[in-house]
């Protein structure tokens, strides 16, 4: 969210007058002015750029022109509180870098900047950072493993810097053991829009999905699960058009997982009998990537106070002929469980900082 006012000018303003707004905002890039009607009560009714205003002086208008001559009245903005499909791929395809969210009378509530790539996705986030990390022992032993650093900053600031670069809001952080440090690190609001991330603490382990319960509040109708402690760049937008595309209930992230058998594999039938030979094969699938987005109905499946993992959601809502989908990732993605996962994130992080 951007400081709104220092975009928006007034229907009564002079040509000239946009020109030194536009020079003041010139610093971040993204030279657009939004020309509002204060006799319908600040209405917007339209857009000024450098280069509409260089097409008007060019056909003859002058500095003291009304900035409506250099006007552009069809313009995209975001209805308040329904940031939907359809209009995320307009942006993106039309590469708009900044985009006004109106209220039912037309009037700017606030300004989202979609400069450098960024999205503005409409989904609640839960990052499970409850769990032990004994695998990891004696790093864990006093430090959560969500916190231990990697290329210089904790595992899961990765992943809170993925969500706040695609305009989630709201962040829920689950936390058990050792969650007072937890709490500390996000003590303080987060990136550039001052975010501020809930730690939820449950008072026992309770699985993947079980710690979910204990958020207090949700603010939109999808739901982000993940596991805190993975180090990827899955592409959320992506990730989130996909799963409204295919109307699905329960989406999975997906990496592909190819094994490679370096023997020759006999068929066999009736427990000995060789039907046929297949030389070196490879087979492919696909693992699951610890990251998942639900309807927030769905959530009324998971048990109170029973352990219950992401698989037995799964399975629930597959028995009730539910759509569940996979969602194959691209990039990496590294679920650091144990000492040489946490040694390749060294590696990949060092490699990825030098670039």
């Amino acid at each position: 969210m951007r400081d709104i006012q220092k975009h928006i000018i007034p229907l009564t303003a002079t040509v000239l007058d946009a020109i030194r707004m536009l020079n003041e905002i010139s610093a971040d890039l993204s030279l657009t002015l939004f020309v509002v009607d204060p006799d319908r009560e600040g209405r917007m009714v339209g857009t000024v750029t450098d280069g509409d205003i260089r097409r008007a002086v060019s056909g003859g208008c002058g500095l003291e022109c009304p900035v409506v001559d250099a006007m552009n009245p069809s313009f995209t903005a975001i209805p308040d509180g329904n940031i939907d499909i359809t209009t995320l791929k307009r942006i993106k395809e039309l590469q708009i870098k900044l985009v006004p969210i109106l209220d039912r009378e037309g009037r700017i509530v606030r300004v989202l900047s979609f400069a450098g790539g960024r999205s503005f996705l409409p989904i609640d986030a839960v990052l499970m950072a409850g769990g032990k990390g004994e695998r990891l022992r004696p790093l864990t032993l006093t430090t959560p493993k969500p916190l231990l650093p990697v290329g210089g900053k904790p595992i899961i600031d990765y992943n809170i810097e993925n969500l706040l670069r695609h305009g989630v809001e709201h962040i829920n952080v689950t936390v058990n053991y050792l969650a007072e440090q937890l709490e500390a690190h996000f003590a303080q609001p987060v990136g550039p829009d001052s975010t501020r991330v809930r730690c939820v603490r449950e008072p026992q382990y309770l699985g993947t999905m079980g710690s979910i319960k204990f958020v207090p509040e949700w603010h939109n109708d999808t739901i982000l699960v993940m596991n805190s402690d993975l180090f990827t760049n899955i592409d959320l937008e992506d990730f989130y058009l996909h799963f409204k595309k295919h109307q699905a209930d329960m989406s999975v992230a997906a990496v592909p997982y190819n094994v490679s058998v370096p023997y020759g594999i006999f068929d066999i039938e009736n427990t000995r009998e060789i039907t046929g030979i297949r030389e070196k094969p490879n087979y492919h699938y696909y693992a699951n990537a610890g990251i998942y987005l639900l309807r927030r109905e769905v959530l009324e499946h998971i048990p109170d106070g029973l352990f219950y993992n992401a698989t037995d959601l799964m399975e629930t809502l597959i028995a009730q002929c539910r759509r569940v989908i996979r969602f194959p990732m691209s990039g990496y993605w590294v679920d650091i469980g144990k000492p040489d996962d946490f040694r390749k994130v060294q590696e990949l992080a060092q490699h990825m900082n030098k670039k």
